[in-house]
């Protein structure tokens, strides 16, 4: 069982930037597992933020392409980051990680963290 935990949401203002955390239990398999950011604000559907892969590839959903950063943790820990700049009001979700098996037959997501943008 792969734990995910989340972290480093909270209140911002219009315009201003955060950076999620998340730490998945996966190491030393981290390789083994691909690293999503979602986010899934009241009555809408959970939709994909960024995604990246064992291999240091980076894709992002269209919400917030040029707003965003993914990165994973150098010493390869199952720690990912998630830059988020330029914050709007509809960026306010709960935005949750998951890590990914490569094989498509797993996947473990997290409790998710709040993030608030005032305007």
């Amino acid at each position: 069982q792969v734990q995910v935990v989340e972290s480093g949401g909270g209140l911002v203002q219009a315009g201003g930037s955060l950076r999620l955390s998340c730490t998945a239990s996966t190491f030393p398999r981290a390789v083994l597992y691909n690293m999503a950011w979602y986010r899934q604000a009241p009555g809408k559907e959970r939709e994909l933020v960024a995604r990246i892969h064992s291999s240091g590839n980076a894709y992002y959903g269209d919400s917030m392409k040029g707003r965003v950063t993914v990165s994973r943790d150098k010493t390869k820990s199952g720690t990912v980051y998630l830059q988020m700049n330029s914050l709007k009001p509809e960026d306010t979700a709960v935005y949750l990680c998951a890590a990914q098996s490569i094989y498509g037959d797993s996947s473990y997501w997290g409790q998710g963290t709040q993030v608030t943008v005032s305007s």
